[in-house]
């Protein structure tokens, strides 16, 4: 198969491996930065150009958006489904699982375990928004921000209070979710294909950060996950419309709670932590499953 890593960064460790992965198993890999695509939207002949050339003959795409150009990025990849080029994770799916918000909200629907979570627009609502969220501490987040960036500990009501204040004042979105202190600065990751948690790690925040991300000094390590916790991980996956995804789960005392379902997961702690050839999971998903024409929403979405 001909199959296009979607990457603005060549250099990065999953984009490698995935290229590596799939060169392996005898298909031709190539690196296409979806910032330098440019797109011809025409009636019945939609075409993507990179650097002058017309890309064409692809079988398969794995997008690696960044948050950051999500915007751009799933425009490019709503164009290959117009192409009737296979995507390993839909435009639509992405964009889904990159608004926090409504991700919970299509989780909650479906009866996922999530942290009580709040959402307010008046500053008038803050106090009541934070006792339906079970009071202090609470956690405070961003809804555009990754990577453990714009998530804060309000450990007290006043605490919590300035913050929301802080927020408002610069017109940020933001939702305020239960503190699940039993699971203490730690979380789960299972790194779901098709319909397999193929990995999971623990990973463990450093002294004093309860945030668990490895980009913030965070350890991780191989951890055996209970059948509820591989459920919950496949059907929230399943729930965003993803192939694969980067499940972060919590272990409260009600059971699995759902943190975040991710697009893009990388690949370079749990591969480490684990082990395990996850890359190379993702290209026999494609292997199995990519056809043209085999997309569900067509770029309608």
């Amino acid at each position: 198969m001909k199959i296009a890593v979607l990457s603005t960064n060549g250099r990065l460790y999953s984009t490698r491996r995935l290229l590596e992965a799939g060169q392996e198993r005898g298909h031709e890999m190539l690196l296409l930065n979806h910032r330098r695509c440019y797109m011809n939207i025409t009636s019945h002949r939609p075409s993507i150009h990179y650097k002058g050339k017309t890309v064409k003959g692809l079988d398969a795409i794995i997008p690696r958006i960044g948050a950051s150009v999500s915007f751009y990025g799933t425009a490019v990849v709503r164009q290959f489904e117009m192409m009737g080029v296979y995507s390993l994770n839909e435009s639509i799916a992405i964009s889904r699982s990159r608004d926090k918000l409504r991700a919970l909200q299509l989780l909650a629907r479906k009866g996922i375990g999530l942290p009580v979570t709040g959402f307010a627009n008046s500053p008038d609502d803050t106090e009541d928004l934070l006792n339906f969220v079970g009071g202090a501490p609470v956690v405070i987040k961003l809804l555009e921000g990754t990577q453990g960036v714009g998530v804060v500990l309000g450990e007290t009501k006043k605490a919590a209070e300035s913050v929301i204040e802080a927020f408002r004042g610069l017109s940020a979105n933001f939702m305020v979710q239960e503190f699940i202190k039993e699971a203490g600065n730690s979380d789960i990751r299972c790194f779901v294909v098709g319909n397999k948690v193929v990995a999971s790690m623990k990973r463990t925040g450093k002294e004093g950060d309860f945030r668990s991300n490895l980009h913030r000094g965070g350890t991780a390590a191989s951890v055996r996950i209970t059948p509820e916790e591989r459920s919950t991980a496949v059907r929230s996956a399943k729930i965003m419309g993803l192939n694969v995804a980067g499940v972060d789960l919590l272990r409260s005392n009600h059971g699995p709670v759902v943190m975040e379902v991710n697009s893009s997961p990388g690949l370079e702690g749990i591969e480490a932590a684990t082990g395990k050839d996850v890359a190379g999971s993702v290209i026999q998903f494609l292997e199995k499953n990519a056809e043209h024409g085999k997309t569900k929403t067509r770029g309608k979405g």
